[in-house]
Protein backbone atom coordinates (compact mmCIF):
# COMPACT_ATOMS: atom_id res chain seq x y z
CA UNK A 1 0.00 0.00 0.00
CA UNK A 2 1.21 3.59 -1.13
CA UNK A 3 0.57 6.30 2.25
CA UNK A 4 0.95 9.90 2.39
CA UNK A 5 2.63 10.73 5.64
CA UNK A 6 1.97 14.83 6.50
CA UNK A 7 4.74 15.44 9.16
CA UNK A 8 6.81 18.57 9.30
CA UNK A 9 9.63 16.88 11.74
CA UNK A 10 11.93 14.69 9.97
CA UNK A 11 13.20 12.71 12.28
CA UNK A 12 9.41 11.97 13.17
CA UNK A 13 8.76 11.20 9.43
CA UNK A 14 12.22 8.79 8.70
CA UNK A 15 12.12 6.79 12.20
CA UNK A 16 7.63 6.43 11.04
CA UNK A 17 8.48 5.76 7.77
CA UNK A 18 10.72 3.02 8.61
CA UNK A 19 8.23 1.24 10.58
CA UNK A 20 5.88 1.70 7.87
CA UNK A 21 8.37 -0.19 5.25
CA UNK A 22 9.13 -2.83 7.12
CA UNK A 23 5.29 -3.73 7.26
CA UNK A 24 5.05 -3.54 3.08
CA UNK A 25 3.96 0.21 3.04
CA UNK A 26 5.31 2.55 0.32
CA UNK A 27 5.39 6.28 2.22
CA UNK A 28 5.55 9.36 0.39
CA UNK A 29 6.42 12.64 2.76
CA UNK A 30 5.25 15.96 2.89
CA UNK A 31 6.49 18.10 5.16
CA UNK A 32 3.85 20.69 4.89
CA UNK A 33 0.27 21.55 4.20
CA UNK A 34 1.38 22.77 0.68
CA UNK A 35 3.15 19.89 -0.04
CA UNK A 36 0.52 17.17 1.02
CA UNK A 37 -2.05 19.31 -1.38
CA UNK A 38 0.32 18.93 -4.02
CA UNK A 39 0.97 15.56 -3.66
CA UNK A 40 -3.28 14.52 -4.51
CA UNK A 41 -3.51 16.58 -7.40
CA UNK A 42 -3.65 14.76 -10.82
CA UNK A 43 -0.31 15.08 -12.41
CA UNK A 44 0.11 17.03 -15.58
CA UNK A 45 -1.51 13.87 -17.43
CA UNK A 46 -4.38 14.03 -15.49
CA UNK A 47 -3.19 10.64 -13.58
CA UNK A 48 -4.44 11.09 -10.07
CA UNK A 49 -1.96 9.79 -7.40
CA UNK A 50 -3.29 6.66 -5.87
CA UNK A 51 -3.08 6.43 -1.88
CA UNK A 52 -4.38 3.92 0.92
CA UNK A 53 -4.34 6.54 3.42
CA UNK A 54 -3.29 9.39 4.58
CA UNK A 55 -1.13 10.33 7.66
CA UNK A 56 -1.79 13.92 8.60
CA UNK A 57 0.20 15.90 11.57
CA UNK A 58 -2.04 18.50 12.56
CA UNK A 59 1.60 20.58 13.67
CA UNK A 60 1.98 22.00 10.53
CA UNK A 61 4.17 25.28 9.68
CA UNK A 62 2.32 27.10 6.78
CA UNK A 63 -1.33 25.70 7.44
CA UNK A 64 -3.58 25.00 10.06
CA UNK A 65 -4.19 21.22 10.18
CA UNK A 66 -7.87 21.04 10.33
CA UNK A 67 -7.40 22.99 7.08
CA UNK A 68 -5.22 21.02 5.27
CA UNK A 69 -7.72 17.43 6.10
CA UNK A 70 -10.91 20.20 4.89
CA UNK A 71 -8.97 20.68 1.82
CA UNK A 72 -7.96 17.54 1.33
CA UNK A 73 -11.01 15.92 1.39
CA UNK A 74 -12.76 18.48 -1.07
CA UNK A 75 -9.77 16.81 -3.94
CA UNK A 76 -10.07 12.75 -2.65
CA UNK A 77 -11.70 10.22 -0.91
CA UNK A 78 -8.84 8.66 0.58
CA UNK A 79 -9.00 8.07 3.79
CA UNK A 80 -7.23 10.30 6.06
CA UNK A 81 -6.10 9.23 9.67
CA UNK A 82 -5.25 12.68 12.18
CA UNK A 83 -2.07 11.86 14.13
CA UNK A 84 -1.89 14.65 16.56
CA UNK A 85 -0.80 15.72 20.17
CA UNK A 86 -4.30 17.06 21.22
CA UNK A 87 -6.39 15.00 22.44
CA UNK A 88 -9.08 16.38 23.81
CA UNK A 89 -13.00 15.23 22.04
CA UNK A 90 -13.68 18.40 21.27
CA UNK A 91 -10.69 18.69 18.51
CA UNK A 92 -11.78 15.04 17.69
CA UNK A 93 -14.79 15.97 16.60
CA UNK A 94 -13.87 18.65 14.51
CA UNK A 95 -11.64 16.61 13.17
CA UNK A 96 -14.00 13.96 12.29
CA UNK A 97 -16.68 16.97 10.96
CA UNK A 98 -14.08 18.11 8.81
CA UNK A 99 -13.64 14.51 7.08
CA UNK A 100 -11.25 12.17 8.82
CA UNK A 101 -11.78 9.06 9.19
CA UNK A 102 -9.91 8.30 12.68
CA UNK A 103 -7.70 10.24 15.08
CA UNK A 104 -4.54 9.19 17.02
CA UNK A 105 -3.01 10.78 19.68
CA UNK A 106 1.00 11.23 20.34
CA UNK A 107 2.32 9.57 21.72
CA UNK A 108 1.28 6.45 20.36
CA UNK A 109 2.07 2.75 19.96
CA UNK A 110 3.07 1.59 16.38
CA UNK A 111 0.75 -1.21 16.36
CA UNK A 112 -2.38 1.01 17.25
CA UNK A 113 -1.39 3.27 14.59
CA UNK A 114 -0.56 0.18 12.01
CA UNK A 115 -4.23 -1.30 13.09
CA UNK A 116 -6.03 1.31 12.49
CA UNK A 117 -4.43 1.96 9.49
CA UNK A 118 -5.19 -1.30 8.30
CA UNK A 119 -9.07 -0.72 9.31
CA UNK A 120 -9.41 2.71 7.49
CA UNK A 121 -8.26 0.95 4.02
CA UNK A 122 -10.27 -1.90 4.65
CA UNK A 123 -13.45 0.24 5.49
CA UNK A 124 -12.65 2.36 2.13
CA UNK A 125 -12.06 -0.62 -0.31
CA UNK A 126 -15.01 -2.21 1.30
CA UNK A 127 -17.11 1.14 0.51
CA UNK A 128 -15.79 1.53 -3.31
CA UNK A 129 -17.01 -1.96 -4.06
CA UNK A 130 -20.57 -1.09 -2.83
CA UNK A 131 -20.29 2.10 -4.53
CA UNK A 132 -19.51 0.47 -7.48
CA UNK A 133 -22.23 -2.26 -7.87
CA UNK A 134 -24.62 -1.24 -5.50
CA UNK A 135 -28.17 -0.19 -7.19
CA UNK A 136 -31.35 1.40 -5.25
CA UNK A 137 -34.33 -1.59 -4.61
CA UNK A 138 -37.30 -1.33 -2.78
CA UNK A 139 -36.80 -1.05 0.92
CA UNK A 140 -33.42 0.79 0.28
CA UNK A 141 -34.15 3.53 2.60
CA UNK A 142 -34.26 4.05 6.58
CA UNK A 143 -36.97 6.29 7.87
CA UNK A 144 -36.65 7.19 11.30
CA UNK A 145 -39.22 9.93 12.17
CA UNK A 146 -37.44 12.92 10.38
CA UNK A 147 -34.37 11.00 9.35
CA UNK A 148 -34.18 9.78 6.18
CA UNK A 149 -31.07 7.27 5.64
CA UNK A 150 -30.44 5.60 1.49
CA UNK A 151 -28.54 2.99 2.22
CA UNK A 152 -27.13 2.32 -1.86
CA UNK A 153 -25.63 5.69 -2.03
CA UNK A 154 -24.98 6.59 1.84
CA UNK A 155 -26.97 9.97 2.01
CA UNK A 156 -28.59 10.62 5.32
CA UNK A 157 -31.02 13.66 5.24
CA UNK A 158 -33.26 15.23 8.17
CA UNK A 159 -36.48 16.88 6.97
CA UNK A 160 -34.81 16.80 3.82
CA UNK A 161 -32.09 18.52 4.60
CA UNK A 162 -28.74 16.80 3.46
CA UNK A 163 -26.17 15.73 6.37
CA UNK A 164 -22.90 15.23 5.62
CA UNK A 165 -21.16 12.00 7.50
CA UNK A 166 -17.74 10.27 6.83
CA UNK A 167 -17.36 6.59 5.93
CA UNK A 168 -17.70 5.44 9.85
CA UNK A 169 -20.50 7.99 10.76
CA UNK A 170 -22.45 6.52 8.15
CA UNK A 171 -21.66 2.82 9.17
CA UNK A 172 -22.30 3.50 12.42
CA UNK A 173 -25.93 5.10 12.21
CA UNK A 174 -27.05 2.36 9.14
CA UNK A 175 -25.86 -0.14 12.07
CA UNK A 176 -27.95 1.30 14.96
CA UNK A 177 -30.86 2.16 12.19
CA UNK A 178 -31.41 -1.33 11.07
CA UNK A 179 -32.58 -2.56 14.99
CA UNK A 180 -33.85 0.65 16.60
CA UNK A 181 -34.13 -0.18 19.87
CA UNK A 182 -32.37 -3.09 20.15
CA UNK A 183 -28.75 -2.23 22.17
CA UNK A 184 -25.64 -3.14 20.66
CA UNK A 185 -22.39 -3.81 22.58
CA UNK A 186 -19.43 -2.21 22.36
CA UNK A 187 -17.55 -5.16 20.71
CA UNK A 188 -20.33 -5.90 18.52
CA UNK A 189 -20.56 -2.09 17.05
CA UNK A 190 -16.69 -2.51 16.76
CA UNK A 191 -16.23 -5.78 15.06
CA UNK A 192 -18.97 -4.67 12.59
CA UNK A 193 -17.76 -1.26 11.51
CA UNK A 194 -14.14 -0.93 12.44
CA UNK A 195 -13.84 -4.80 11.60
CA UNK A 196 -11.59 -5.08 14.31
CA UNK A 197 -11.17 -6.41 18.31
CA UNK A 198 -8.82 -4.03 19.17
CA UNK A 199 -9.97 -2.34 22.30
CA UNK A 200 -8.43 1.14 21.79
CA UNK A 201 -10.90 1.40 18.80
CA UNK A 202 -13.60 2.04 22.09
CA UNK A 203 -12.39 6.07 22.48
CA UNK A 204 -13.11 6.07 18.58
CA UNK A 205 -16.42 5.27 18.96
CA UNK A 206 -17.19 8.00 21.71
CA UNK A 207 -15.96 10.27 19.54
CA UNK A 208 -18.10 8.80 16.47
CA UNK A 209 -21.39 8.61 18.44
CA UNK A 210 -20.71 12.42 19.49
CA UNK A 211 -20.03 13.79 15.78
CA UNK A 212 -23.33 12.15 15.17
CA UNK A 213 -25.24 14.08 18.05
CA UNK A 214 -23.99 16.83 16.47
CA UNK A 215 -24.08 16.69 13.27
CA UNK A 216 -27.68 15.08 13.06
CA UNK A 217 -28.70 17.98 16.14
CA UNK A 218 -30.65 15.03 17.51
CA UNK A 219 -28.82 14.41 21.42
CA UNK A 220 -30.94 11.86 22.17
CA UNK A 221 -31.17 9.75 19.29
CA UNK A 222 -28.29 7.69 20.25
CA UNK A 223 -28.61 6.61 23.66
CA UNK A 224 -25.38 5.33 26.30
CA UNK A 225 -27.04 1.88 27.51
CA UNK A 226 -24.00 1.96 30.69
CA UNK A 227 -21.65 -0.58 30.77
CA UNK A 228 -23.45 -2.56 27.68
CA UNK A 229 -23.21 -0.28 24.74
CA UNK A 230 -25.39 2.25 22.66
CA UNK A 231 -28.69 1.68 20.82
CA UNK A 232 -30.64 4.27 18.28
CA UNK A 233 -33.81 6.08 19.67
CA UNK A 234 -36.25 6.43 17.05
CA UNK A 235 -37.74 10.10 16.96
CA UNK A 236 -41.03 10.99 16.53
CA UNK A 237 -42.26 11.48 12.79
Amino acid sequence: MRLLLVEDDDHVAAALSAILAKHGFTVTHARNGEEALQAVLPTAQGERPSYGVILLDLGLPDQDGYQVCGRIRKLTTTPVIMVTARGDVRSRIHGLNLGADDYVVKPYDPGELLARIHAVSRRHAGTEESASGGTATDGSQLRLGSVTIELPTRRVSVDGESVPLTRKEFDLLALLAQRPGVVFRREQIISEVWRTSWEGTGRTLEVHVASLRSKLRMPALIETVRGVGYRLVAPAA
